[in-house]
């Protein structure tokens, strides 16, 4: 199952430092590639078919790219140390590049919305959430901003939580989630221009 036909990069790496850090948080390996647990991975894809560029360069323990989003450098990432230490590897980056973290944008899935609900945050806490609890360790703060995609929870509340997020979308839910992560590339656009208000104004809900 895809959630789009992936269009072949034309982009050409930007040259200079990146002033933003855009990450997808996401376990990887074939069996997660489109489970709930991996929205922030296939956000990220979304973001480069929409930019026309790879996120496929080895480095900082995640796979990386580079695009310019509005005039302003990024690097894209896709943690490899699976969601509980995501932290590790954002660090890592951040760090090299000294970039604050108000300037590290995180992509990632929320059982505590409805499927298909976008909500921006610019801070707070990890929520239950692993991967935002191991960034938070690592970057020594919570003042990061964050986009939520609402992969909503099981039915069963005696079921097992991780089979949920590990599990797949539904066929129902996959045309609900496409639309909810082109939402949230227009958003990132606002964000690095400096307009998270207006983000959160137009694409929170």
């Amino acid at each position: 199952m895809a959630f789009f036909k992936k269009k072949v990069p034309v982009f050409s790496s930007p040259v200079g430092k990146p002033e933003f850090i855009i990450a997808g948080l996401g376990n990887p390996g074939k069996e997660y590639e489109y489970s709930r647990h991996n929205a922030g991975f296939l956000c990220i894809d979304m973001l480069c078919n929409e930019y026309s560029f790879s996120v496929d360069r080895l480095k900082y323990r995640a796979l990386t790219g580079a695009v310019s989003i509005e005039g302003h450098n990024c690097l894209v990432m896709k943690p490899q140390t699976y969601m509980n230490n995501s932290g590790e590897a954002i660090k890592e980056a951040a760090d090299f590049y000294k970039i604050p973290p108000e300037k590290v944008i995180v992509i990632f899935d929320d059982i505590s919305l409805p499927t298909g609900m976008l909500r921006i945050r610019l801070k707070g806490s990890a929520g239950g959430h692993n991967g935002i609890k191991s960034i938070i360790w690592h970057l020594n703060s919570d003042n990061f901003p964050r986009l939520k995609i609402g992969v909503g929870n099981r039915k069963d509340p005696d079921s097992d939580l991780k089979d949920y997020v590990l599990g797949k979308f539904s066929k129902e839910d996959v045309e609900t989630i496409k639309e909810t992560m082109k939402r949230a590339v227009k958003a990132v656009a606002l964000m690095v221009q400096g307009d998270s208000a207006g983000a959160m104004n137009k694409y929170n809900g």
